[in-house]
């Protein structure tokens, strides 16, 4: 009788320690929160059981090429949502597994294509990770193929995907405000009716409620999410008279316009008005001055889980007619945390009615 290959979970469950905490040890993750007793042990357990040591042979006797395909949806040309990429790259490493990349557009000609493209390289599965959280349909060429979604959902119940908790993260930034004695805070919002829209006005809503302040539509403004929409949302709720002294901008370019229209309307950031993004792109929010408070979105997590996720299905078998076999987690919701810079303060003692 062939001998049960070695999996990850074994060797995390003969280590005493988590998944997670496994991979990063064995792929040298220097973020990672272990001691080096822990890192010795899971090594040794690890080669003691023979982890990794032999996958070649074992995948030419299953016909696998122990191959994952990343097909990205122009994620790898925005330097934030990059990590994830990273987050799956080192995943894929930790367990033995080579990442192909194909970084495709929107367009359904473009992704009909790329798709075809990636499953020429004889891949065992695919994560499919879209530039911003939204649903999608299935590429035709995916289906029955062991597939994950990054950043997306889709209306198949048994597809494992992983998203940012958009309204958690909102609450946050609100909370921030909040926190820092605010009680009368804008929504520079986003147009596009995405799932990121509705859940962030969903934590914004919830953390108002929370805090027993009536919720007040006129406060809540939707540009296109770009600067020069932050810009001119904000020219427009900061020239009431009863202007918010707190603003939460649904990302961190409309928080950028947002800086502009203060400035011109003589508003210091953030002693007159305190601000909060969403996104954290380090290079702009750190590049603000001041730095601004917003919050992160977990791109590496998001990478990180998905491969993890596909590499463990396919461990313990894909069935084309259920998806994962109807073991998977079909629904991942990763926290989205606060970052704290510098543009959130107490309101100043002025007159706002």
């Amino acid at each position: 009788m062939p001998r049960k290959a070695v999996g990850i979970r074994d060797v995390a469950r003969e280590a005493g320690v988590s998944v997670t905490t496994v991979s990063h040890i064995l792929n040298d993750v220097e973020s990672a929160r272990a001691s080096d007793e822990t890192r010795l042990r899971v090594k040794d357990t690890a080669r003691r059981l023979g982890y990794g040591a032999n996958r070649i042979a074992r995948s030419l006797r299953r016909q696998q090429s122990d191959m994952i395909g990343l097909i990205s949806e122009e994620i790898a040309t925005t330097p934030h949502a990059g990590r994830i990429i990273l987050g799956a790259q080192e995943a894929a490493r930790a367990r033995g597994l080579t990442l192909v990349l194909i970084n495709t557009t929107r367009a359904p000609a473009d992704v009909a294509r790329d798709t075809e493209a990636m499953l020429r390289q004889q891949v065992d599965g695919v994560l499919y990770a879209t530039m911003f959280h939204r649903e999608i349909d299935l590429p035709t060429a995916l289906i029955g193929v062991p597939t994950v979604l990054i950043d997306a959902s889709t209306s198949d119940a048994h597809l494992p995907s992983v998203v940012p908790d958009e309204e958690g993260g909102a609450r946050a930034a609100v909370g921030e405000l909040l926190a820092h004695g605010h009680r009368r805070i804008g929504f520079i919002t986003n147009l596009d009716e995405v799932p990121a829209t509705r859940g962030r006005l969903a934590g914004y809503r919830g953390a108002l409620a929370d805090a027993g302040i009536a919720y007040d539509p006129s406060l809540v403004v939707a540009r296109p999410s770009e600067t020069v929409g932050g810009y001119e949302a904000a020219r427009e709720i900061l020239s009431r008279p009863d202007r918010p002294t707190g603003l939460f901008c649904y990302n961190d370019r409309m928080a950028m316009g947002a800086y502009r229209a203060a400035s011109e309307l003589g508003l210091r950031i953030p002693r007159d008005l305190s601000v909060v993004g969403f996104d954290n792109q380090e290079i702009l929010a750190e590049g603000l001055y001041p730095a601004l408070t917003t919050v992160a979105l977990p791109h590496y997590e998001m990478g990180e889980w998905a491969l993890n996720t596909l590499a463990d299905l396919l461990e313990r078998g894909w069935t084309d007619a259920e998806g994962a076999s109807g073991e998977a987690d079909a629904g991942a919701v990763l926290p989205a945390p606060l970052v704290r810079r510098d543009s959130v303060a107490s309101p100043a003692a002025f007159d706002v009615r």
